[in-house]
Order: structure tokens, then sequence, then C-alpha cells
């Protein structure tokens, strides 16, 4: 439980910097970001395995690059979601920001240890 907490938190943090960023992100305050956090759990938890599922065979022939693509779906379904977390960039924020994101959990998470 404890684990589930600081990768929350993590990913709280890394969100809040990545809205700091020229990347056309907007997160509206603290309590915004802890909820985009959880929303994003979530729906990487239940949503994405459905839709790598129907998206396998396109994610076969692009030789896994269309997984980028279905991050980007998560992270625009949770700006739709969630009020307060906006995509400026439209796709190419949706596309870069998962990156940015996995990126700072991993530096964050490395520090931690």
């Amino acid at each position: 439980m404890l684990h589930l907490l600081i990768v929350w938190l993590v990913t709280t943090v890394s969100l809040l910097i990545i809205a700091q960023l020229p990347l056309g992100i907007e997160i509206k305050n603290f309590r915004t970001a802890l909820i985009t956090a959880l929303v994003l759990g979530i729906l990487n938890a239940f949503v994405r395995p459905v839709l790598g599922f129907f998206f396998f065979p396109l994610t076969i022939l692009t030789l896994g690059l269309f997984s980028f693509v279905l991050n980007a779906i998560i992270f625009w379904l949770a700006s739709v979601l969630v009020d307060g977390f906006r995509l400026r960039g439209g796709f190419i924020s949706a596309l870069i920001g998962p990156i940015i994101l996995g990126i700072l959990n991993a530096i964050i998470f490395w520090f931690l240890r």
C-alpha cells in the first residue's frame, strides 16, 4: 500500500514539473495534479489493457511504435476526464507528455533508491 502512495506522489510531482515545461500541458494546482495522477493510474490499469488487446496487430505491424499512440490516447483521455488538466498542444502534447512523464518518474525513483 505504501508503494502505491509513493508512486502516486512521484507521478504527481512529475506532472507538476511537466506543467512548467513548454509542452502545452496545463495543470491548475496540486490537487488537480493528484487527481490527474490517480486517473492516469486507473486508466493505465483498466483501459490500456483493453486498447492494447484490440490494437495488438497494429502494434506488431509498427514494431511496437503504436504503443506511443496508446499512451497518448490514455493521456488525452485523462485530460478530458479531469477538470483543470488541459493539453493546449493537442496531439503533440499528448504524445510527448507520457514520454517526459516516464523519464521524470524514472529519475525521481532513481533518486529515491
